[in-house]
């Protein structure tokens, strides 16, 4: 079946947008950053909180760079004026650290300045691992001036562990994910199991040395060992938070809410939502086998 789910994959990164878009819809809140707003109040209405993303990675000019600023400018306004319970997450190579480290720190430390005027708190995403050590870096350089950022690290990436180990010493605010990015095998577990054992050995050093950690899964083997530690460690809950993707297994999102444990909603949206949607595919090849046989009609 993985075979056939790879191919489907590949044939409708083939279909025009207006199809993708189709799948899109169930991941991302809109194009428009009042589509966002609708979708967090929504969510908070429930008693779940959310980070707001706007969609975009890596730009080509300075100019792209400071308008991806603008839109982050943008957002945080709309959480304060909307008094919504969000915060923001960023992708550094958005804001021009690939093209010019000086400044794409400044365009990064603007943002986190504006947060920190609204009493907010940015997320800094991790992407590949071209960037892995340039975004610790950024942590890094943010961190002696403002505590009101975070970042993401990987569980899938070899080399995690001991960036956790260290950083832990700075007090580092965390979101523990798996990992999306195709990554060689010299530097990144392949297996599903050995990314899950290498995902709660970093979950429990976390926990172990005090640190504040959302944990981003969407499968129920890490909730529920999760959850476990969580019991076995008492670990507060002013330490913790579960997090997970707009649109992806609600259901369990529900039943961690309801259970009294903090859940954070990654709400993306905005004009450039075909390559999000296509890493999204390609993390959940079923989805796409589920568009073709409604595209074809298949029984």
């Amino acid at each position: 079946m993985s075979y056939l789910n790879s191919l489907i994959v590949k044939f409708v990164k083939l279909l025009p947008k207006p199809i993708v878009r189709i799948f899109a819809s169930k991941y991302i809140a809109g194009e428009k950053l009042s589509d966002a707003v609708r979708v967090v109040k929504e969510l908070n209405s429930k008693g779940i909180v959310a980070t707001m993303d706007v969609l975009g990675e890596a730009i080509q000019n300075k100019n792209e760079a400071l308008e991806a600023k603008s839109e982050c400018f943008e957002v945080l306004d709309a959480i304060n004026a909307n008094k919504l319970d969000s915060n923001l997450s960023i992708k550094p190579t958005q804001l021009g650290i690939v093209i010019d480290k000086d400044f794409g720190f400044k365009q990064i430390e603007e943002i986190i300045a504006k947060a920190k005027s609204f009493n907010n708190f940015v997320r800094i995403d991790m992407e590949d691992s071209s960037v892995t050590s340039l975004t610790f870096e950024l942590l890094r350089h943010l961190r002696k001036k403002y505590d009101n950022v975070g970042v993401v690290v990987q569980a899938y990436l070899k080399r995690t562990y001991n960036d956790v180990d260290e950083l832990n010493k700075e007090g580092t605010h965390y979101r523990l994910c798996k990992g999306i990015y195709n990554e060689p095998e010299n530097i990144a577990y392949k297996d599903r199991q050995q990314i899950r054992d290498n995902y709660l050995s970093i979950l429990k050093k976390m926990f172990e040395d005090g640190n504040y950690v959302g944990i981003a899964t969407h499968d129920d083997y890490l909730v529920n060992n999760a959850l476990k530690m969580i019991k076995e460690m008492n670990i507060p809950k002013d330490k913790y938070e579960f997090q997970m993707l707009y649109g992806v297994k609600e259901g369990l999102r529900d039943k961690i809410n309801k259970l009294g444990h903090k859940v954070r909603i990654y709400v993306p949206y905005g004009e450039q939502w075909y390559a999000y949607s296509i890493r999204r595919l390609q993390e959940n090849p079923n989805m796409a086998w589920y568009i073709t046989k409604s595209l074809f009609s298949f029984k």
